[in-house]
């Protein structure tokens, strides 16, 4: 995260640079680079999840063509689930708490925030091994169970999305 964030500010130009050295100024730059760091990190987590989405997508059109008619619709929970979670990331406003924002976040809430954009990271892989899961299950007695956990890795995405957007709306 620590990278991203240096990534942000490091691109700044010269007038932010000086702007940063008058009184009062440097943290309000300093929270509009943390909403940019935001933004990029959740442009990358919904792109990497929205490939995934794609992955279940075509799992279901090989299920359609191959007759796998029953498993349709519980393949479809996970699918909504992914596309709730994409959506949500995609449109929830960006930052740590603005100038003029009325909820303010404190250190100790921004390294939970963080903890969470880790976490959804971290889930790109889990989500990933479950639908290869499901892709090796095919034709066998473990594909409910590999796409009931495939909806379970899915519904602890829009959690996980959930309890950072409480932390965001929250404040202190």
């Amino acid at each position: 995260m620590a990278d991203l964030f240096d990534k942000v500010t490091g691109d700044q130009d010269f007038f932010k640079k000086i702007a940063g050295k008058i009184p009062g100024f440097g943290g309000y730059i300093e929270r509009q680079n943390r909403r940019a760091a935001d933004k990029i990190l959740r442009e990358t987590i919904a792109k990497r999840f929205e490939e995934l989405w794609q992955r279940v997508s075509s799992v279901q059109a090989d299920f359609v063509s191959q007759g796998e008619l029953l498993v349709l619709d519980d393949l479809e929970k996970a699918a909504l689930k992914l596309r709730t979670f994409i959506d949500k990331v995609k449109t929830a406003s960006y930052g740590y708490s603005g100038f003029f924002d009325a909820a303010k976040i404190n250190e100790e809430e921004l390294a939970r925030v963080y903890e969470y954009d880790a976490a959804m990271l971290d889930l790109v892989d889990e989500v990933g091994r479950a639908i290869d899961n499901v892709e090796a299950s095919v034709g066998s007695d473990g594909l409910s169970a590999a796409i009931r956990n495939l909806i379970s890795a899915a519904q602890r995405c829009v959690d996980a999305f959930n309890r950072r957007d409480e932390i965001m709306t929250q404040g202190s």
